[in-house]
């Protein structure tokens, strides 16, 4: 009884109005902070063998063990390319080690993880520049008659024939010089002894040209077209992607999504965002976009670019927008670079007449043929016939 006494007197010293806050806190809906929904990751393939190697290269494809074009290290949806594919193994692999009943072997810290892909052939999301597209190729052929472009050619002439003298390539251009500096990269990466003629004055103006070549593929001249072309077709997929993931009525939408691709897909990307910094996308470089539900759940993207393996990814701003840019202002400032009809608009705008002047041009050919060939045929009767002559019989030319 005495405890029992203790008890309800401290039951009854309880303030009341603390009890009534406390019931009206419990029915006030919790406060939500500002929470990461969604991450989408663009990431270049890891370390690799150069993808060829120009004919007087010391280094041919056997002195690569695995080969040209694969990874040196053994570190979803992915580019059907071993580099892509065994890159995104390897981030899975580290992303998700297994645990508890997940360890199917003790000597395995590994569980397989699906990567999707589709045959090179088929790609048209991560491989750039997309083809074909008749309207995109005008535009580079534009490219070409740019000043910029001209005087580029003009400015790195000399250079250009060395480099085809030095490596046995006949025609070495803007846009193929590139390899040259992709291959020789790759060898002094894995330590192999360059040719003399490769000195660092020549690696810095390669580099130079090399990062040209890029802004060639996807700028210079009328970028946003190229990019509705180009790399709006990613960005268009990945806004689809970050709407549904804003939609609380999409079901079991992913928490995260993955693309295993290569430099020119960055490239082609950032041209479209207009966040190009200029220069090659390194290994295991990333772009992250994370969509977060703020305090008012309205929703806003932020992006990142992760380029150096000692830093923190540093910020992309989306130009005429915030740092924690507002999904829907997000998908204002894009929509210029997204293609509702892509095929539509890789069409050349004169191909329609074009094809009625063929048409034509070959109607009236065969109408000038014909009274051609009419023609003659008067003018060698003509001749067989003269004015003014006449057959005579043999017994005319015996009366006379």
């Amino acid at each position: 009884m005495e405890g029992g006494r203790k008890r309800r007197r401290r039951t009854r010293s309880t303030p009341f109005p603390l009890l009534l806050s406390l019931a009206l806190w419990l029915l006030l809906p919790v406060a939500q902070g500002r929470s990461l929904r969604f991450v989408t990751l663009l990431y270049r393939h890891g370390d690799r063998s150069p993808v060829k190697a120009y004919p007087r290269d010391p280094y041919q494809e056997s002195a690569w063990p695995q080969g040209f074009g694969q990874l040196s290290l053994i570190y979803i949806r992915s580019t059907d390319f071993d580099r892509t594919l065994m890159s995104a193994e390897a981030n899975l692999a580290g992303l998700y080690p297994p645990e508890d009943h997940q360890m199917f072997s003790p000597n395995i810290s590994w569980q397989p993880i699906p990567v999707h892909t589709v045959p090179d052939s088929m790609e048209r999301l991560l491989k750039f520049p997309l083809s074909p597209c008749p309207r995109y190729e005008q535009l580079q052929n534009e490219t070409r008659q740019t000043a910029e472009y001209v005087n580029k050619t003009i400015q790195y002439m000399q250079f250009l024939e060395m480099v085809a003298n030095r490596t046995g390539i006949q025609d070495v251009s803007l846009e193929s010089v590139w390899s040259v500096y992709d291959t020789l990269f790759c060898e002094k990466t894995h330590e192999m002894q360059l040719p003399d003629w490769v000195t660092p004055e020549v690696m810095i103006q390669l580099k130079q040209l090399k990062d040209f070549s890029f802004a060639f593929l996807f700028g210079i001249h009328r970028r946003v077209e190229k990019a509705r072309l180009q790399g709006g077709v990613l960005l268009s997929q990945i806004r689809k992607n970050l709407t549904l993931a804003a939609n609380a009525s999409t079901p079991h939408h992913f928490k995260m999504l993955m693309y295993s691709a290569h430099d020119t897909t960055l490239v082609a990307l950032q041209m479209a965002l207009d966040v190009y910094n200029g220069r090659q996308a390194p290994y295991a470089s990333c772009h992250i976009f994370e969509l977060y539900q703020e305090d008012d759940g309205n929703f806003s993207v932020e992006m990142f670019f992760r380029n150096e393996s000692g830093k923190e990814p540093y910020l992309l701003q989306l130009p005429d927008c915030e740092q924690h840019c507002p999904l829907l202002k997000f998908m204002q400032i894009t929509e210029p670079v997204i293609s509702e009809d892509w095929k539509h608009e890789c069409e050349i705008a004169s191909t329609m007449k074009d094809t009625e002047l063929i048409v034509v041009l070959t109607v009236c050919g065969s109408i000038l043929f014909l009274l051609t060939v009419l023609l003659l045929t008067v003018l060698f009767r003509s001749k067989s016939h003269p004015p003014g002559y006449r057959h005579v019989s043999s017994k005319e030319e015996e009366q006379s």
